[in-house]
């Protein structure tokens, strides 16, 4: 009897549409996300990145090297918005790979206009197209259906970066960041701080209530807690604004997002703006409160189950700010055990989703 050798599997090749701002942390934090639940599924996986704007005009180019993959993914995040619409119809159409959308969301900030028809109807073009859609939120679903897309279709199965595999940061580093000048108590209360300075148009007519906000809260937990207080950086544009919030010995923490969601899981609280400050919180199990820019920002935490966790920009100005951190921190073990319980759900409901996808 002759013997036989197995060949080995040939590579599934994956185009993975995306968010291209590395200079983001949280759409950094995204795409890391993504891949290692796109290896985890498929481990001897080739994958081709490509940015969202791929498909805003005709490129036959381009359209030679998605048609080449196994499986087209595009997402996560928010990927559903002006910015990246509308979609371009002809390239939509002469896709001939297997396309999912996975973790994608729908993005609206405090004074932007609704989407244009074009815009909205490239997307319903876009779902149609995808064999396999899948959200980040309840919203995003309710706004695809609202104007036309299949219900049905549709899983809500949470945002990937929550799922992202932490990191500690580099030892020297961290005993550095850790330490706080004018206290030898290294079991101090951490609260970390982050605004949203990376384009926000309105931010502005809010500059000086959330400053405000974040001073006055930072200042009582100093006082209070004797806490260490650190700027959870996620953009280069908040070095414009964090030294205005005059915050004593304030620490700036900038690591690559697995280590960036490592030290989160070290704090006690988070308030944040950026929406992915507050998922890697969550994912990292510590309480955060979200300061709602944005229609995503509500909408995460309706996903979570948690809506008492945001605070709108206009509560700001009456003291809402410090009162919810106050409230959260004296629950902040049912949180932690809760934000478990996210983090079990949403990752069960990726692993699913991915395992639905069937390629020939």
């Amino acid at each position: 009897m002759v013997k036989t050798t197995k060949k080995p599997a040939k590579p599934i090749r994956i185009a993975h549409i995306h968010v291209w701002d590395k200079n983001n942390k949280g759409d950094l934090g995204i795409v890391l996300a993504v891949q290692e639940q796109l290896r985890s599924a498929w481990p001897n996986s080739q994958i081709i990145d490509f940015p969202v704007e791929v498909l805003k005009k005709y490129d036959a180019r381009q359209l030679v090297r998605l048609n080449s993959a196994d499986l087209i993914v595009m997402g996560g995040g928010g990927i559903f918005y002006s910015y990246f619409l509308p979609f371009d119809k002809k390239m939509l159409a002469e896709l001939k790979s297997p396309l999912a959308i996975y973790g994608a969301g729908y993005i609206r900030e405090v004074g932007a206009r609704p989407l244009s028809l074009a815009a909205r109807h490239s997307l319903l073009v876009l779902i149609k197209k995808a064999r396999w859609v899948g959200v980040r939120e309840n919203y995003t679903k309710k706004f695809l259906v609202r104007y036309g897309a299949n219900p049905g279709k549709i899983k809500v199965i949470g945002d990937p970066a929550l799922c992202l595999s932490e990191a500690r940061p580099p030892a020297r580093a961290r005993a550095k960041k850790l330490s706080n000048k004018n206290s030898n108590n290294q079991n101090s209360f951490k609260l970390g701080l982050n605004l949203n300075y990376s384009g926000w148009l309105g931010f502005g007519k809010w500059r000086a209530d959330i400053l405000a906000a974040y001073r006055e809260t930072a200042e009582y937990f100093q006082k209070n807690y004797q806490a260490q207080i650190f700027y959870l950086k996620h953009h280069p544009g908040e070095d414009k604004i964090y030294p205005a919030l005059k915050i004593k010995n304030l620490q700036v923490i900038d690591y690559a997002p697995h280590q960036q969601k490592g030290f989160y899981a070290g704090l006690d609280l988070v308030i944040g703006m950026m929406l992915h400050s507050c998922v890697m919180a969550v994912g990292a199990g510590t309480p955060e409160i979200n300061v709602a820019y944005d229609l995503r920002n509500r909408n995460f935490a309706r996903f979570i189950d948690c809506p008492e966790l945001v605070v709108e920009l206009p509560e700001l100005a009456n003291g809402r700010l410090l009162k919810r951190a106050k409230e959260v921190v004296k629950k902040q073990i049912a949180y932690r055990r809760k934000f478990a319980v996210v983090h079990h759900r949403v990752s069960n409901r990726l692993s699913q989703f991915l395992k639905d996808i069937k390629l020939k």
